[in-house]
């Protein structure tokens, strides 16, 4: 059995004037998945994800949702959707449960359905304590789990979420990861937008990787990682201005060396024992780490620059 296609874009294109945002990309994504869109601010993300969420037509190429062209049937396709955007937009002067109630309306849903699926949403997103609270008085991780209990109000077959995650502490980001996977196990389709590796790695089945408008590599994250990096990344820093000078004498350790502003990176198979045979050689850093390859090198590896740049 072949799995149901809820998204198809070919030769996708999005350009405002003479700038290309997105440069012909071709993506498939299916229902149930949790599909990711991984590179730097700029890299086209988001121009992508107002395609795919219906609110912005393609210059060129076609895109399908559910089968239907935004073009022509937009609103029955938004009616599926659930987006959560980049930044909050709630209503900071109305309690927790009132922003919620508000945007259940937009749906035309009934009075009696919008009160269950918003008592069902406090509980999803551990608000039901802050429901009667203003909205200005939460954390940035309650704002941010609030915003994608919004975007469940009409139970979305897609949620689509443009970096998640930016601007929340490591413990409002694996709680709002949580609350993501349950909502995979529950068979709503996942689009993310994101330039965190972890979150990548941590949440996404298959992901493209976009530089510039384009896709340069697509699978699941480890498959990613082992096609295109080694195993261990061993990062060394020397007490200089320029690493640069360090590249030839790193060489013969590693299958490749990336040489950055503050560090060395050696990818290798086995990094204690590269570094144990660097320290042997006379060559000794001011500082060591041995890690596993994550989807940053892929990056690295495939653009030259890191997803910060």
């Amino acid at each position: 059995m072949t799995a149901e296609r809820v998204v198809e874009a070919r030769h996708l294109v999005k350009r405002f004037g003479s700038f290309e945002a997105v440069k012909g990309i071709d993506v498939a994504i299916d229902r149930g998945e949790s599909f990711g869109f991984l590179g730097p601010n700029g890299a086209g993300k988001t121009s992508t994800m107002r395609m795919m969420s219906a609110v912005s037509q393609p210059t060129e190429g076609t895109i399908t949702i559910f089968g239907l062209d935004p073009r022509t049937d937009g609103p029955d396709i938004r009616r599926r959707l659930g987006v959560v955007a980049q930044e909050d937009s709630l209503e900071l002067e109305l309690s927790v449960r009132l922003n919620l109630e508000m945007f259940g309306r937009y749906f035309d849903l009934p009075r009696r359905v919008v009160r269950e699926r918003v008592d069902e949403l406090l509980d999803f997103a551990q608000l039901t304590e802050r429901a009667d609270d203003k909205v200005d008085n939460l954390s940035g991780g309650m704002k941010r789990r609030l915003t994608i209990a919004r975007g469940l109000i009409n139970q979305p077959e897609i949620l689509i979420l443009d970096e998640p995650t930016t601007g929340l502490d490591p413990q409002a980001r694996h709680l709002l990861w949580d609350r993501l996977y349950r909502l995979k196990r529950e068979g709503v389709t996942l689009i993310i937008t994101t330039h965190y590796m972890d979150e990548a790695e941590q949440l996404c089945d298959r992901l493209v990787v976009m530089d510039r408008g384009t896709i340069v590599a697509e699978g699941a994250p480890r498959t990613l990682i082992e096609r295109y990096s080694t195993r261990e990344v061993v990062e060394l820093r020397f007490s200089t201005d320029d690493h640069e000078e360090f590249h030839s004498r790193l060489s013969p350790f590693a299958e490749r060396v990336e040489v950055l502003p503050d560090r060395v990176l050696l990818y290798v198979n086995e990094g204690d024992e590269t570094l144990m045979e660097i320290h042997a050689a006379g060559i000794t850093p001011s500082s060591a780490l041995v890690r596993r390859s994550s989807l940053e090198d892929v990056f690295l590896h495939l653009t030259g620059r890191t997803l910060t740049d």
